[in-house]
């Protein structure tokens, strides 16, 4: 059994690939960027910002690093067609 099949059959992995789960992961890295903004000169707010990209990629495009980094599907649909 490889990695990513325990974790993209999760509770968590289901959340976070659903439609709020995308909401969620857009709206937290809208977080980190706003946060980063007001502390722009200040090397925390630096790497706010450039965390910033990957909730709002991951939940923009419909993408899942984690499962990649796993060995698994890099697309939230491919994700869900695997639960059904």
């Amino acid at each position: 059994m490889s990695l990513h099949e325990p974790f993209n059959r999760s509770a968590f992995s289901q959340f976070i690939n659903s439609t709020p789960g995308r909401v969620f992961r857009f709206v937290a890295g809208l977080g980190f960027l706003a946060v980063g903004l007001v502390y722009r000169n200040h090397a925390l707010g630096l790497a706010a910002m450039g965390w910033s990209v990957l909730p709002l990629t991951a939940g923009g495009f419909d993408v899942c690093y984690i499962s990649a980094a796993l060995g698994g599907p890099l697309s939230g649909e491919k994700i869900r067609r695997l639960k059904r």
